[in-house]
């Protein structure tokens, strides 16, 4: 199954809602419910529970608990910030993070076994900006990333404003406790952060610099930016653009909405290396990897774009604004 979220009317867009799809033995993808909903750019799993959350991305922002797989709303909370932009569950399932885009906040929320919203436990909100005009004129928290740890949970906020990533300890009541700031270089706009299992590095994804920065962390944490490659494997003398980052195996996938392409990476030298440019429709803002083939949203082709990453035609599935497709 893949579930795609997108933007509406609410926010520009012309999706609907959240979309589920069944991809068949053919790798067609196959429309089976649908559930109407504001602006529903983000989506994650619970790593246990019949439930996904999607952030409902507007002023007033909202998350929402979807029940599976028919897609049912189960209820609905304030994100505690505007413009929600990113979900995700802690490793134990008994939490959830929010990154508030435009307040530059990060909020923490309660879970229950059914994976049920209990109520917001923390929010802190991050101060300061960065050298990009028009972008970097505030915080604007991109991202937060768990991490199971001997002490607890580690939460690694990604701080597009602030060319900063901060790491907090999750205390058991939900609380939070800055550990450590790491600055990464001026006007870089970091979007997402991706940990590469069984080492110490990190890939941070710099939405404004158009480029992938490799960090080292040491202790946890605690990252050290150790230089940044061009975000395409092809020369490209227009505005890199990047957006979402995957790792499969010794691979690391990037998308880019300015040359409109998912560039494959080596990871097995000492810095990555860009080898394919997967051309992949207008605009890919989020795509996940699944079975060899690169499911990806292209907001401003109205459709789900799957590529072949061994090689052959992509196939289409028309949908409205997609911004966000996941497997589940």
């Amino acid at each position: 199954m893949l579930y795609v979220g997108c933007y509406t009317a609410a926010s520009g867009g012309n999706g609907t809602g959240i979309t589920a799809l069944r991809q068949e033995p053919s790798g067609a993808l196959t429309p089976v419910a649908e559930l109407p909903m504001t602006s529903p750019s983000w989506l994650t799993r619970h790593p246990d529970a019949p439930v996904l959350y999607a952030a409902n991305e507007s002023a007033d922002g909202a998350i929402t608990t979807v029940g599976l797989p028919g897609l049912s709303a189960l209820d609905t909370v304030s994100s505690g910030g505007a413009d929600p932009c990113h979900l995700a569950v802690t490793p134990d399932g008994r939490f959830l993070l929010c990154a508030n885009y435009s307040s530059g906040s990060l909020a923490v929320f309660g879970l229950a076994g059914d994976g049920r919203i209990t109520g917001r436990t923390d929010l802190v909100t991050h101060t300061g900006s960065g050298p990009v005009a028009g972008r970097q004129e505030a915080a604007h928290v991109h991202m937060a990333v768990p991490l199971a740890t001997e002490r607890g949970t580690l939460v690694c906020a990604v701080d597009l404003g602030t060319d900063e990533i901060r790491a907090y300890l999750l205390a058991g009541d939900g609380t939070l406790t800055e550990e450590a700031v790491s600055a990464m270089p001026p006007g870089t706009g970091p979007r997402q952060l991706v940990r590469r299992p069984g080492t110490d590095l990190g890939y941070v994804a710099g939405e404004l610099a158009g480029t992938l920065v490799t960090v080292r962390e040491q202790p946890a944490g605690t990252f050290t930016p150790l230089g940044a490659t061009g975000a395409t494997a092809n020369p490209y003398e227009g505005e890199n653009f990047v957006a979402h980052t995957q790792i499969v195996g010794d691979r690391l996938y990037l998308s880019n909405r300015g040359p409109d392409c998912v560039t494959e990476f080596d990871l097995t030298g000492p810095a990555p290396t860009a080898v394919t440019d997967h051309p992949c429709g207008a605009f890919p803002r989020h795509f996940t990897v699944l079975d060899g083939v690169c499911h990806t949203a292209a907001q401003l082709d109205d459709a789900i774009v799957s590529v072949p990453l061994a090689g052959g035609p992509a196939s289409r599935f028309a949908t409205g604004s997609p911004t966000c497709v996941i497997a589940g």
